[in-house]
């Protein structure tokens, strides 16, 4: 059954979810605030700047208007940075409060929120009443849009208290090379997507650094820990962590090219500058202020989390990287299952 469906955010992972929506035979509406990038996707069926090459189905259409894009929409998709989240929530709602429309609203974002350390899922249950929404689905997993572009196999898991909204999301964007599973445990998927970023950092790191395969291992298989303890003190079920939003979406984003996260610590690792790092990427890097809301979240709830601690020292303190590895590698030796 087709849906109307309007997706926000337009970048490389908006875009082509939107088309992805599209070709799966829904009626979509893909919404950016950059008109110039609106003209584009509706008259060249192109995203240059963030999907080089690819040409978008011509079904798909883009606007710059938020009301036109959630005309009688059933299903919101957001897929904006953390940073604007609660912004585009809130401007959602007046148009939803004026056209009484509920929709499911799912999120395919990866982060935690600068100041509050919240969820994504826990900004929209803020910004956006009952009333105004049927329900809150999280979309996460191992998934570049690269790849999904050249419809490549991926795994993905959409994350809901509401079991039948979760389901619903399923239906919507599983076809022959992209499987959707469900989960309830919101938390987990959650903290999974925003903290594999941190140690993607640090793995591109390593590599620039000319750090081989058993450094890269150590820090992913430690990273993964770190993330399922903080995850858990949270309220996260630990199972989580060892599926397609925990050690699946670690391992694609903390080993591959098209991570721009791993991209920026590889850069770091050269020696480029932090601020160069981020003017040079184009494209939101979530890993850092990831790394900021993490290192708060642990301090505050008494979460022994020391490679996220010197991801945060090299970004926020101005720390060598050599020096921060050295100090984790001198640390007094402790048991692995703790």
């Amino acid at each position: 059954m087709s849906e109307k469906i309007a997706v926000l955010g337009a970048g490389s992972w908006g875009s082509i979810l939107a088309n992805l929506l599209t070709e799966n035979g829904n009626d979509v509406r893909v919404w950016s605030n950059a008109p110039e990038q609106v003209k584009e996707l509706n008259e060249k069926h192109t995203n240059e700047h963030y999907v080089p090459g690819f040409k978008y189905s011509d079904k798909l259409v883009a606007y710059d208007d938020l009301k036109a894009a959630l005309d009688g929409v059933s299903v919101v998709l957001f897929v904006v940075p953390t940073k604007v989240m609660r912004l585009v929530a809130n401007e959602m709602v007046a148009v939803l409060e004026e056209t009484g429309n509920k929709p499911i609203i799912v999120h395919a974002s990866k982060g935690l929120e600068l100041g509050t350390h919240k969820r994504l899922s826990q900004v929209l249950e803020e910004e956006i009443p009952e009333k105004n929404r049927e329900a809150i689905v999280v979309l996460s997993g191992p998934s570049h849009a690269e790849e999904v572009a050249k419809k490549d196999i991926t795994l993905v898991t959409a994350a809901s208290e509401n079991a039948d909204a979760a389901k619903k999301v399923q239906q919507l964007f599983m076809n022959k090379y992209f499987r959707v599973y469900t989960n309830h445990d919101v938390i987990g998927v959650e903290m999974g997507a925003a903290l594999k970023n941190i140690i993607a950092l640090g793995a591109g790191a390593l590599h620039g650094l000319g750090y081989g395969d058993d450094a890269k291992a150590a820090l992913m298989t430690r990273g993964l820990a770190e993330i399922s303890r903080l995850g858990v003190a949270l309220g996260a079920k630990p199972l989580t962590f060892i599926g397609l939003s925990g050690v699946g979406d670690l391992i694609v984003t903390a080993t591959s090219v098209h991570s721009r996260n791993w991209r920026a610590g590889n850069e770091l690792g050269q020696g480029m500058p932090l601020k160069e790092v981020i003017d040079t990427m184009g494209m939101v890097i979530e890993g850092i202020p990831s790394t900021q809301a993490a290192y708060e979240l642990a301090e505050q709830n008494h979460i022994d989390m020391p490679i996220t601690r010197a991801i945060y020292d090299v970004l926020y303190n101005g720390k060598d990287v050599k020096t921060v590895i050295g100090e984790l590698m001198d640390r007094e030796g402790k048991p692995e299952i703790d």
